[in-house]
């Protein structure tokens, strides 16, 4: 755990938060600053600072996170959806905690800002 990192804080149940999902290696959020009707999140219980770090590293985990995001974006009922995982600063990410966002319930446009 990161003590500075706000997901880390999540997790570890600091910081409040609506959890969807949880098991011993993801954890499923409602985004509270959603860009989307449906917008969700899954964080790595363990703290990696990208999906490249996550992918270098744990390859299984890495394919766990998307398969957990399609299932929560099942479970809210939305079929159609887009998974993002931004990496550094000029990919968007914001949070260096690796996640992966559950965006629907609007057309998304292309090409992402």
């Amino acid at each position: 755990m990161n003590a500075e990192c706000i997901f880390c804080r999540i997790i570890a149940g600091e910081i409040p938060a609506t959890q969807l999902y949880s098991d011993d290696d993801v954890v499923g959020i409602v985004d509270v600053s959603p860009q989307a009707p449906t917008h969700l999140l899954v964080l790595s219980r363990k703290h990696f600072s990208s999906m490249t770090q996550v992918a270098q590293s744990d390859e299984r985990l890495a394919g766990h996170m998307i398969a957990v995001a399609t299932r929560l974006a099942r479970e809210a009922g939305v079929q159609e959806h887009r998974l993002v995982v931004n990496t550094g600063a000029k990919g968007g990410q914001t949070v260096d905690h690796v996640h992966v966002h559950v965006l629907g319930g609007r057309q998304m446009t292309w090409p992402p800002g």
